[in-house]
């Protein structure tokens, strides 16, 4: 039982850090990086798609993203979900050929997306102290229901709290890992 609330509880925080990881590839680096665009949605005959499903999308350089719709009447729709993003680019057209050029962030841009990156990172914390506080919590309940000793209970704790230190220094990494990548020119 008690082993199922620590596996439980170390996958929910493996979830956390995932998507922690996620929500930082759409943070945008000065880098072209085709994780970019995979949040952005195209109005494709009615329904709402992802670019990737109506479009290639490719890295050419360090400072472009190339996008070809499938479809010669998509390059209007695309272009128009770009725009309309919150990526902040403006796409250049040739034929049906869309190009993003990612400039170069300035130094103080850099500053406002470390502090994106550190709130990122601080919401992953506090959903993993709440994983461990679900844990903690079924813990107690075996406990008041006289299905383990306290010291299975008090052992179980620490182990929950050590799962939990571990994810904290994985989301740690990751903030760095990001803000390095943020800070180099």
């Amino acid at each position: 039982m008690l082993n199922e609330i620590k596996k439980d509880a170390q996958a929910r925080m493996g979830k956390s850090i995932d998507a922690l990881r996620h929500a930082l590839v759409k943070v945008r680096t000065g880098r072209a990086n085709a994780g970019l665009v995979d949040s952005i949605k195209v109005n494709y005959y009615g329904s709402e798609m992802p670019l990737s499903q109506v479009a290639s999308v490719a890295v050419t350089d360090a400072r472009s993203i190339t996008i070809t719709p499938w479809e010669k009447q998509m390059v209007g729709p695309v272009e128009k979900a770009i725009l309309g993003s919150d990526l902040g680019l403006t796409p250049t057209t040739a034929g049906t050929v869309i190009r993003l050029n990612i400039p170069a962030l300035t130094e103080e841009r850099r500053k406002d997306l470390a502090k994106v990156v550190h709130g990122e990172g601080e919401d992953a914390k506090v959903a993993i102290r709440n994983i461990r506080r679900d844990a903690n919590t079924q813990v107690k309940g075996l406990l008041k229901e006289k299905q383990i000793t306290e010291d299975e209970a008090s052992g179980a704790e620490a182990d929950i709290q050590k799962i939990t230190d571990g994810a904290i220094k994985d989301v740690d990494e990751v903030i760095k890992g990001k803000e390095v990548e943020l800070m180099s020119v």
